[in-house]
């Protein structure tokens, strides 16, 4: 396999002959060519003999044309760049129409690449961000890897609803102008492929823990769905999450995994792509030169990253977090848009404020009202009556807010059925989740990440939709 142009780079090697490939960027002066191959930011410079092509060819060497180059790599004369291609024979493998290409060697806003996800890869911005939505995911199977957890592949149809939230998107094969009916007028799901009614997945933890219970340690990594209806800079259709469960672990280690994966993944991203850190760095402080002083961030990208990997996160309970909200500025000053009481879930407003205003450090808040929670999270005992608690947990970070939920399961079979009935969850169609209360139980614990946003907190990006490849979002279902 060839050498990229990352590589030529970084070596230092030069006087040796050599073919590169990749998409030009600019073309200048009918001699200098600067060519990307998705390795890295950074171009490499091909200098040509004008006298060795004719007109024709020279005018098809146009921004986003594919093209391949041999010649030698030697020092650069000019700045910028540490090694040149000279004396370089160039072959046009695609041409790119220069008066239609939209991605141009100039600055373009986010909506508009949003409109032109399909070429978007190709800018700066898009090369960092995906550059390192790799790294992370390599990083995060890494981790668990290391940690002997068996990788294990969830389903994405499914029959269950593991939140409880019945925001899910319906899979069917049924005709929708002649959809056939039950005598009762309802939907006849026996007559469809799966004889019942079948979603795709929202998450992959009921599936994970039943492996638990047999390999002690799992995690899942795959796409997920939610077909809730919001338009925001935090919301997608479809994502991907990360869940692991561990069998004979309480909150408190399901807590310190967390912390423990997300300083080695930001950490394994860091050093496997400290350029693209640095460009994304200097793009978040060139953005900031334009707001109000007391709007900007106080640390930028790479000081919030290294702080993260050097701090522990700090730990609170959720009546803590009620308690410092209700005695803070925003509260007394009536600036909270949500109310602040206890029982209430957490908005983004009172998450950042923990985070940014209060610690100035990621929080891991625990201990959260059973009433605003799932049914298979662990019911703390000796609470205080009206303020029953469970034993959940929520990461948060600055920026985004809450990046990790998780909790202790369940394991106790009577109370699980009483929790299952009281939110009116059938147990008969859950009869398989509960045979693990049945057979063998035992304490487990696990968490999900939703992996967007960890790409979003490592690469600073401000809206969800710009950290994953061609966002589903409300309305919007393009490529």
């Amino acid at each position: 396999m060839q050498k990229r142009i990352k590589e030529i780079l970084s070596s230092g090697e030069k006087d040796y002959d050599f073919e590169i490939k990749g998409w030009v960027r600019t073309f200048r002066s009918n001699r200098f060519i600067a060519v990307n191959d998705g390795s890295t930011n950074q171009n490499l410079q091909i200098v040509i003999n004008t006298d060795d092509y004719d007109e024709a060819t020279l005018k098809r060497i146009n921004t986003g044309a594919c093209i391949s180059a041999s010649g030698k790599i030697v020092e650069s004369q000019g700045k910028g760049q540490s090694v040149e291609m000279t004396d370089a024979k160039v072959e046009i493998l695609g041409d790119s129409d220069a008066d239609t290409y939209p991605i141009q060697p100039k600055k373009h806003s986010m909506e508009f690449l949003r409109e032109n996800a399909h070429l978007r890869f190709r800018t700066n911005t898009f090369g960092s961000v995906f550059r390192l939505r790799n790294a992370i995911s390599f990083g995060i199977h890494k981790f668990f890897q290391e940690q002997h957890f068996i990788y294990m592949h969830s389903p994405i149809i499914t029959a269950s609803d593991a939140e409880g939230a019945g925001e899910m998107f319906r899979v069917t094969t049924l005709d929708m102008k002649d959809t056939p009916l039950t005598e009762d007028g309802k939907v006849d799901y026996k007559q469809d492929f799966f004889e019942g009614e079948t979603n795709l997945t929202v998450s992959g933890q009921l599936e994970a823990e039943l492996a638990a219970m047999a390999f002690s340690n799992v995690y899942t990594f795959g796409p997920t769905f939610r077909a809730e209806n919001s338009n925001t800079t935090r919301h997608l259709a479809e994502f991907w999450m990360i869940e692991p469960e561990m069998a004979f672990c309480d909150i408190h280690g399901d807590m310190d995994c967390a912390e423990n994966m997300l300083k080695y993944v930001i950490k394994y991203a860091m050093e496997q792509h400290s350029d693209d850190i640095e460009f994304l760095t200097q793009r978040l402080l060139n953005e900031e030169k334009s707001k109000p002083q007391n709007e900007r961030s106080e640390l930028n990208l790479t000081e919030k990253l290294n702080f993260v990997l050097e701090n522990d996160f700090e730990r609170i309970t959720y009546t803590e977090a009620i308690d410092i909200l209700m005695q803070s500025k925003p509260y007394k000053k009536k600036k909270f848009k949500f109310e602040v009481k206890w029982g209430i879930d957490l908005q983004s407003e009172h998450e950042r404020y923990l985070v940014e205003k209060h610690f100035k450090k990621p929080v891991i808040v625990i201990d959260y009202p059973k009433n605003i929670k799932a049914f298979y999270m662990r019911q703390n005992d000796n609470c205080e009556p009206g303020r029953e608690t469970v034993a959940a947990m929520d990461i948060l970070a600055p920026g985004i807010g809450e990046i990790v939920g998780g909790s202790q399961r369940e394991e106790r079979l009577e109370k699980l059925e009483k929790r299952m009935d009281e939110m009116d969850i059938p147990k008969e169609e859950m009869s398989w989740y509960l045979d693990t209360r049945r057979y063998g139980a035992c304490k487990h614990a696990g968490f999900g990440l939703g992996f967007e946003r960890l790409v979003q907190f490592v690469t600073g990006m401000g809206n969800i939709r710009d950290v994953i490849p061609f966002p589903r979002t409300p309305g919007n279902c393009e490529f």
